[in-house]
């Protein structure tokens, strides 16, 4: 860190400092993934301390990085959420914004579930290659990279229910799109013989960009808004993490992908192919200056939270198994600095 970045730094630190009172509150944002994990640790922290309640927004990953990645100091979020590990051109944001002292906490896992209603009169299972040639905004056909025909799920395979395709998912700014795609489209993809002989990075280029003809619908980073929509659309389909679909049990069916069903323990050892890695993200010059800071991060990651059988669970979170656990607390209670993504 040069002197002059230093001495911004701490002006900026001694600018939260000198105003504790304008800001008395954690603010937090990013990942509606980790949204519901973030609130539940932020209303047992406010019932258990006398801190003031962190305030807890739900922008994306994307959108959650890019606000936290602006700048130290009290108009600056303290924490952020992430279904995916911060990105390269993420962490070069913050560095050239300042925010160079950065902790990185795994919190645990999470399965991104396809689901229907309950109410659905069909069986659901869907393998990837399926999922990418519903959704995909170019498909293979009789050998050639066409704009995706397809307009049933019976059109892609006669065993699949005779009605039209429509999933509601979320937007470019989310972390569980980006995994989605990852996940469940370019691998789904790779699965097809003369797209393999292409290689990654030719299906990573040509296979990731979801329709824009209808089928596929941004939902926005508001997952509830997505089991509502389930609940009035019989046949539809909703994409989001494995908490919603937990949580919303009476409600919704999962969709079985590649033979297997989300659940904690198919989750937990990755027989579940579109299992993920959740974190969070500290900015540490706004430890010891925001009230209730290392507090609040202290409950986050303690056994009686993220531990095996903590309250997290209840929410649908799939914990990091004891060692993990505690290197993760270490990190988290020690502000140790990660590294730059990829080094």
């Amino acid at each position: 860190m040069t002197k002059l970045t230093i001495a911004t730094a701490a002006i900026a630190v001694a600018g939260i400092a000198g105003s504790a009172a304008a800001r008395d509150q954690i603010q937090i944002v990013g990942s509606s993934t980790v949204f519901p994990y973030t609130q539940a640790v932020a209303e047992e922290f406010a019932s258990t301390t006398d801190f003031a309640s962190p305030v807890v927004e739900s922008t994306g990953s994307g959108g959650g990085m890019k606000i936290f990645c602006q700048g130290i100091g009290e108009a600056h979020p303290d924490i952020t959420g992430a279904s995916r590990a911060m990105k390269p051109s993420e962490w070069n944001l913050c560095q050239e914004n300042g925010v160079e002292d950065i902790t990185e906490v795994l919190v645990g896992y999470d399965g991104l579930s396809l689901a229907v209603s309950r109410d659905s009169q069909y069986d659901w299972a869907l393998t990837e290659t399926q999922i990418y040639q519903a959704l995909a905004a170019e498909v293979p056909v009789d050998g050639e990279m066409v704009a995706n025909p397809y307009e049933k799920w019976s059109d892609i395979d006669e065993s699949l229910p005779p009605v039209e395709i429509l999933a509601y998912g979320p937007p470019p700014t989310s972390g569980t799109r980006d995994a989605f795609v990852e996940l469940a489209i370019v691998d789904g993809c790779m699965e097809i013989p003369m797209i393999a002989e292409k290689g990654e990075d030719w299906a990573e280029q040509n296979c990731a960009r979801l329709r824009s003809d209808g089928p596929f619908v941004e939902a926005g980073e508001n997952d509830n808004l997505i089991v509502q929509r389930l609940d009035a659309d019989k046949t539809a389909i909703g994409i989001f993490g494995y908490s919603f679909l937990y949580e919303n049990q009476d409600k919704l069916k999962a969709v079985e992908v590649n033979g297997v069903t989300p659940s904690p323990e198919t989750i937990a050892d990755f027989s579940y192919d579109i299992a993920r890695p959740l974190f969070f993200y500290i900015k540490n010059a706004h430890r010891g200056v925001i009230p209730g800071l290392k507090e609040f991060i202290g409950e986050y990651v303690s056994d009686g939270a993220m531990g095996q059988g903590g309250y997290l669970m209840e929410r649908g979170l799939v914990p990091l198994g004891e060692k993990k656990l505690e290197e993760v607390q270490d990190a988290a209670l020690n502000a140790k600095s990660m590294n730059a993504p990829g080094s």
